[in-house]
């Protein structure tokens, strides 16, 4: 186990697989999706969930005293659907199949019932549970959101090519205006289980592979995930899994224009008094120009832009995760980020450990040294 197998150095991680490693990928999926539809939360107050979502960049389609559908510029679905309820929790996340032949044929393997959507959707869907016990809902021909007005990209004097002259930028102090959303992670204590469940059932395939600092023999324990289009190149990830002492909504990530959408979208977020949880600063596995926000009700979510698009046949890379390896250039990763970022959240946080540690799971006390020394690098 010394020689890697199609390595692919100073592409997107520091080398490939070793023999036996996991492929990252199905022989014979059920089906294959072709994208992240959209992410289903319930929250108590939408009225806030309204004024930080119109502030972060979305637009309201819908908007009732029990239900905010939350859209991009991009045409499509909404990316977002509130509901009201009792608690704030994330429900699960939609993926979009390719046709409504596929809704069929998953929900015939699995033996689950397709369902004809709300109207305000339209379309059809099935309804799995994924081995952590959240809801994953797979769609077909549900209704199109034509294309919005988005922010038009800066025109750029890079280097010594000058395309701007007699023209000065000035970047508004505005919404970062999100095009479409990007990906959800999500954790795990199951967390090969779970991996193997969305690549069999939904055809997702491995871009990156994450591993515990000398326990590379025990696999991976994080995985970034992407849609297999073929040729036809899709983001580094839809989705992201990563194992941990809970089952639970990790982060979701919305596209913007670029930098200066980010960069003057966060001063915006800052003068109405909202927290950035951190940024801005450049990921590794992905690429993405990052900056994450706390919402009202403490979920974490992401503005990015300038990600990775890898077609089918790039092979999935490896590396050890490291606190300091989750960006190229930019701040060190925050306490906050890492979910203790105060005193009740990092004694709270140790109790879900020790309860976890108690149940038959990959989280094992092993893995919890990994871990421990994942939050000190």
């Amino acid at each position: 186990m010394t020689d890697p197998l199609g390595a692919h150095s100073d592409l997107h991680s520091e080398q490939g697989a070793l023999r036996g490693e996991h492929p990252g990928r199905a022989r014979n999926p059920v089906i294959k999706v072709r994208d992240l539809a959209w992410l289903e939360f319930e929250k108590p107050d939408l009225s806030a969930t309204s004024g930080f979502a119109c502030a972060f960049g979305f637009t309201a389609t819908v908007h009732t005293p029990d239900e905010l559908h939350l859209r991009g510029t991009d045409a499509g679905t909404p990316c977002v659907i509130v509901r009201k309820g009792s608690r704030s929790r994330f429900v699960g996340a939609a993926f979009a199949a390719a046709e409504s032949a596929d809704v069929l044929r998953l929900a015939e393997a699995t033996g689950r019932a397709a369902r004809p959507l709300p109207e305000s959707i339209g379309g059809m869907g099935v309804d799995l549970i994924d081995p952590t016990g959240g809801r994953v809902r797979v769609v077909s021909d549900t209704h199109q959101l034509p294309e919005s007005d988005a922010q038009q990209p800066h025109v750029l004097n890079v280097g010594h090519r000058i395309d701007r002259t007699n023209a000065t930028q000035r970047p508004l102090r505005e919404p970062a205006r999100i095009q479409r959303l990007g990906h959800v992670v999500l954790q795990s204590t199951r967390y090969l289980e779970t991996l193997n469940w969305y690549l069999e059932n939904l055809g997702l395939i491995v871009s990156d592979f994450l591993y515990y600092s000398g326990q590379r023999e025990r696999g991976p324990v994080m995985s970034f995930i992407r849609c297999d289009l073929g040729r036809t190149p899709s983001d580094h990830h839809t989705l992201a899994l990563a194992l941990g002492p809970a089952n639970r909504y990790v982060h979701s990530a919305y596209q913007v224009n670029d930098l200066d959408a980010i960069a003057a979208g966060g001063e915006y977020l800052l003068d109405l008094g909202y927290q950035r949880s951190w940024g801005i600063g450049r990921h590794v596995q992905g690429s993405q120009i990052f900056d994450y926000w706390r919402d009202p009700d403490g979920f974490l979510v992401e503005h990015f832009s300038d990600g990775d698009m890898f077609d089918c046949t790039l092979e999935p890379g490896w590396a050890p995760m490291t606190a300091s390896g989750l960006a190229q250039w930019g701040p060190p990763a925050t306490k906050d980020f890492l979910g203790i970022g105060t005193p009740r959240e990092f004694a709270r946080e140790l109790r879900t450990m020790a309860s976890s540690l108690r149940e038959d799971n990959e989280f094992d006390l092993q893995r919890l040294r990994g871990l421990l020394k994942v939050a000190s690098s």
